[in-house]
């Protein structure tokens, strides 16, 4: 071999080397930029507790704390705006008792994009919160769902009230947001018209339903309608209702009817109906996001809520 072809080999060597050194280059830089991606992103989590009063439908008074589970993105600034999720309610006392914050992470990280202090609410009666069912509205065919619904929302001024106290958090700006028997307390709220609450989200909100012993039918659905109308008397936010068509707790007719009547009454509103969402599209918040993020993202936006990132 002559000297050429050894120069020549060491330089193969030498390209070889940067080459490599190049690509670890790139390599590194790139982690920097998914962690700095990630530190970004980054979103904390926290637990308190609240101080609740609500009255049942037997007119008795309990007292008591609340478990909230509270989600922020790091770098959102500050004063943050709060958003309440209020979970739903299980045809069985077992699935009342495990609900838990964690159970809607996805969603409250997801809704932290937004800038919002996501608070996740368990109410009396359900998880770690405890305590008697003062949710229960009586027998199937004379549901008194009024005053159930109530406790729901004044358990979420309560909460609301208590956020508002912190320094990094908005006085005057909030949604709720709801699923199922959260979803119908939301729109209570938009009733109610609380200062500072601008607008209410309803997934698939409702009560009474049962998919094993009644599909499709909830218990004194009229009266769930005439409450409904009652609600589009006072409500002035806007509000948006999502529901999927093969809802087993509902079925496919009654949400509509449920926001006709809302509106009809003059109630502020949008419905945006979706197919059907795996085996049951009650179950639309968690198993249907492809479908419900880019209409909620849109609704955000509507009224001023932009992503961050």
């Amino acid at each position: 071999m002559g000297p050429g072809a050894e120069s020549g080999g060491r330089s193969a060597e030498l390209m070889g080397a940067m080459r490599s050194v190049t690509t670890a280059i790139r390599l590194a830089a790139a982690a920097v930029f998914l962690c700095a991606g990630t530190a970004q992103a980054l979103v904390t989590t926290e637990e308190i507790r609240v101080p609740v009063a609500v009255t049942n439908i037997y007119g008795r008074t309990i007292e008591q704390e609340i478990v909230v589970g509270l989600f922020r993105e790091t770098t959102a600034p500050t004063p943050l705006p709060l958003l309440v999720l209020n979970h739903g309610r299980a045809s069985t006392a077992t699935g009342n008792a495990n609900v838990r914050a964690r159970n809607f992470e996805d969603q409250a990280r997801w809704l932290t994009r937004f800038g919002f202090l996501v608070a996740v609410p368990i109410r009396v009666g359900y998880g770690a919160s405890g305590g008697p069912d003062v949710e229960h509205a009586g027998d199937c065919g004379s549901r008194k769902y009024p005053p159930t619904f109530y406790a729901a929302a004044v358990q979420t001024l309560a909460v609301l009230a208590r956020l508002r106290q912190r320094p990094d958090v908005a006085k005057d700006r909030a949604v709720v947001v709801g699923q199922s028997y959260g979803g119908a307390t939301a729109i209570t709220l938009a009733s109610l018209n609380p200062e500072g609450i601008q607008a209410a989200i309803n997934f698939a909100g409702g009560g009474g339903g049962s998919p094993e012993q009644r599909p499709r039918d909830p218990c004194s659905e009229p009266r769930l309608r005439a409450m409904f109308a009652e609600y589009g008397k006072t409500a002035r936010v806007p509000t948006l209702w999502l529901y999927s068509e093969n809802d087993m707790y509902w079925g496919p007719d009654h949400p509509k009817a449920w926001f006709d009547a809302f509106k009809a009454a003059g109630g502020k509103g949008e419905f945006q109906g979706f197919p059907p969402v795996s085996d049951d599209g009650h179950r639309l918040i968690s198993r249907g996001s492809e479908l419900w993020q880019p209409r909620v993202r849109d609704f955000l936006i509507s009224i001023g809520y932009p992503p961050l990132n």
